[in-house]
């Protein structure tokens, strides 16, 4: 499942085209993906303009001038690629992903962007179909049952330590499913917690109450992984996300931050830090592989 740098990638990928055009035309050519498509979705979003296109954990999210917004999942194996129609210059590298079959093509945006003087096709790509596309209206979107209760962006200006320390207090689920609920941080998941965690040598079994002291070595251990989230997910959005499976980027490449995993896929292998000489071991928590040093870690 693509987590939060895969989709912001793809989402940086599709801004320049989506942003400031105008759907001219829109190819449904399934009632469903994982859901059936809203009601009336070619309707709503015919000849609609879209002014930007953002992020909320793993969702896109497009807002539209009638007021909706565009949400879009990319599931399991969901993509985009962006195709030009008419003249204008492309604002980035496209072509057809060779491992991409058409007949997974599941919804077509036909866009015209008029200040840019570009036309553009953008095509959802998704051959295990367990994506989703919705239209919310803005004033409900924060209510909504995909939104409701969500915690706070990890690239925000709010994750730090003090915020760990909140909400992690008194909490007696481990360092690592606390990470990944996404009521407390959104859009963390299994990939990037296993690497922050190591960065910051923490314990991913150890309770999340145990960063909450008011003591300076608790307080360093929030200080540590706060920035550690935010960094691992800073550098994985700088190189494309990673490719394990489906993720590509909108220009068709691929990902490579899978290259520079410390843990995460690792077991085995030698802890990378200079002055550690554990071994990398895998263990299964809450159903998910946990990857993390048997030294530093412990």
């Amino acid at each position: 499942m693509p987590e939060l740098p895969e989709v912001e990638t793809v989402r940086r990928g599709l801004a320049p085209y989506f942003e400031g055009s105008i759907i001219t035309r829109v190819e449904q050519r399934r009632p469903d993906l994982r859901f059936p498509f809203p009601e009336d979705f070619v309707g709503r979003l015919t000849g609609i303009r879209m002014t930007s296109l953002g992020r909320r954990a793993k969702y896109l999210a497009g807002d539209l001038e009638s007021g909706d917004v565009l949400v879009m999942h990319l599931g399991m194996s969901g993509s985009f690629r962006i195709e030009l129609t008419g003249s204008g210059t492309p604002l980035v590298d496209t072509y057809y992903p060779a491992s991409k079959l058409p007949q997974h093509d599941h919804v077509v945006f036909h866009l015209v962007n008029p200040d840019a003087a570009l036309e553009s096709r953008i095509i959802y790509n998704d051959p295990r179909r367990f994506g989703f596309m919705d239209l919310i209206p803005r004033v409900d979107l924060h209510a909504h049952k995909l939104f409701a209760g969500m915690g706070i962006e990890p690239l925000g200006n709010e994750l730090d330590g003090e915020y760990l320390r909140t909400l992690f207090e008194g909490k007696k689920t481990s360092l690592k499913a606390a990470l990944l609920n996404q009521k407390f941080i959104a859009g963390l998941g299994n990939i990037y917690v296993c690497e922050a965690l190591w960065r910051a040598g923490l314990n991913p079994k150890a309770p999340a109450s145990s960063i909450c002291g008011r003591g300076p070595k608790q307080k360093e251990k929030r200080v540590l992984l706060a920035t550690a989230i935010r960094d691992v997910l800073q550098e994985a959005i700088e190189a494309g996300g990673s490719s394990l499976r489906d993720h590509v980027q909108t220009n068709g490449s691929l990902g490579y931050f899978q290259h520079r995993f410390a843990v995460y896929d690792q077991e085995g292998a030698p802890c990378r830090k200079s002055d550690c000489s554990g071994t990398i071991l895998r263990e299964v928590q809450n159903g998910r592989s946990t990857f993390f040093c048997s030294s530093c870690q412990g």
